[in-house]
C-alpha cells in the first residue's frame, strides 16, 4: 500500500488533523490544519513529504487555525469552499467568544466545490458537499481505501452540532444519508474530533440515525 493516513489531534479542542500522503512519491495534502503548526510541520519534515495541498473541511475556527504558518512553510495552497470565506475572515472574533485566541486566518488560495478531484500519485481525493453542520462543509473521500474525512458530520454515535450559525439539524440529516451512508458499511470515517468509526457501526448504533 502506498496510501498512508496519519491522524493528530491538535489544540484545546483536540481537532483531528489528517496527513494523506503517498509514500513512494512522498508527497501529501493536509486536511483540516486545525492547530500546533509545529506538530503538523515536524511530521511533514519527519516523513519527508511535499505538500501539495492544504485543504479545509470547514471554515469554524479550530479546523483552521494552522493554515496560515503551515502554508507559510510548506508553501502549498490553502483550499476551502467559497460559501466559508465570510465564516474564515471572522474567525478571530467567534474565537473570542469562546475565550480562546486565534491567528489571523489564512487566505484562500482557491476555492473547492462539490465533484472537484484532489490528486497526485496514488492519492485521489473526491470532494462531496456536506452541507448542516457549517456554511461551506464539504468532505473528501478516498476511495481506493474506503475512506470518507467526514469533518464534523458524522462521530462515532454522534453527529456536528447545529446550533451554531450555518448549522441546521434537518439538512444535516439529510447529508449523512445522501452524501455519507451511501457509501458503504465498509467505509472507515476520519472525522473532526474523536476516533475513527465506519459507516456500518453509525448505521446500526448511531442514535441520531435511528429514528
Amino acid at each position: 500500500m502506498s496510501i498512508q493516513v496519519h491522524m493528530l489531534a491538535l489544540g484545546a479542542l483536540q481537532t483531528n488533523c489528517y496527513i494523506v500522503a503517498d509514500t513512494q512519491s512522498r508527497e501529501a495534502v493536509i486536511i483540516d490544519p486545525s492547530d500546533e503548526p509545529q506538530a503538523i510541520l515536524a511530521l511533514i519534515q519527519r516523513e519527508g513529504y511535499t505538500v501539495r495541498e492544504i485543504l479545509a473541511t470547514h471554515t469554524h475556527f479550530d479546523h483552521v487555525l494552522a493554515a496560515q504558518p503551515v502554508k507559510a512553510a510548506t508553501g502549498a495552497p490553502f483550499r476551502l469552499h467559497m460559501e466559508g470565506v465570510q465564516q474564515l475572515a471572522r474567525s478571530q472574533q467567534i474565537a473570542q467568544m469562546y475565550g480562546l485566541s486565534a491567528p489571523e486566518p489564512a487566505e484562500a488560495d482557491s476555492f473547492i466545490a462539490e465533484g472537484d478531484v484532489i490528486e497526485f500519485g496514488a492519492v485521489r481525493l473526491e470532494t462531496i458537499y456536506t452541507p448542516g453542520h457549517s456554511v461551506g462543509h464539504v468532505s473528501f473521500v478516498l476511495g481506493s481505501e474506503k475512506v470518507v474525512f467526514s469533518g464534523d458530520c458524522l462521530f462515532r454515535n454522534s453527529i456536528g452540532r447545529t446550533d451554531l450559525p450555518g448549522g441546521d439539524y434537518n439538512t444535516l440529516i439529510a447529508t449523512i444519508y445522501q452524501k455519507l451512508i451511501v457509501l458503504g458499511d465498509d467505509y472507515i470515517v476520519y472525522s473532526g474530533h474523536g476516533p475513527q468509526t465506519t459507516i456500518g457501526y453509525e448505521r446500526l448504533h448511531n442514535p441520531f440515525l435511528l429514528g
